[in-house]
Order: C-alpha cells, then structure tokens, then sequence
C-alpha cells in the first residue's frame, strides 16, 4: 500500500523527505521502490520540523531517517507500507 512520497534527500545525513498519503508510526515496514531503488527498512526515527514524532498521518511532511547501509533515494521514489 502506498503512504508517501519521497520529495527530497540529504546525502549526509541520510534523511528522506517524505510526503505522506497515508499514516506512517515507528515501528512500520516500508518498502522504498523506483528511480533504481528497490529497498526495504523500518520505521525507527520520524521528525516533524525537527521534532520527534510517534506518528505522522496523510498530508504531513516527515524526516524519515534511513537505515545505515541504505541506497541514496531520489525525488519521487514511492514509498509502500508493507
């Protein structure tokens, strides 16, 4: 199921911007797909302008912090809850 899109990314410190089209929680599997990526990972640190959220819902924008080791996505990469 689509919940999001990713709009920017910071290279150094491996956060993804994403714009959410469905509810997102720590602890959720995500599945990041297109523009060459193929990854999955869970949901361990979301940030709201720069505060720690829980839970993020559809139209909210997250930093999305992304696991160690993780491809470099790309703007407009879909991201899928699986």
């Amino acid at each position: 199921m689509k919940v999001g899109k990713v709009t920017h990314y910071y290279n150094k410190a491996g956060v993804a911007i994403l714009e959410l089209e469905g509810t997102l929680k720590i602890g959720d599997k995500v599945k990041f797909l297109g523009h060459g990526v193929d990854f999955e990972q869970p949901v361990v640190e979301m940030q709201i302008n720069h505060k720690q959220v829980e839970e993020a819902s559809k139209g909210e924008v997250v930093g999305f912090k992304m696991a160690e080791g993780a491809p470099e996505v790309k703007e407009g990469t879909e991201v899928l809850k699986v």
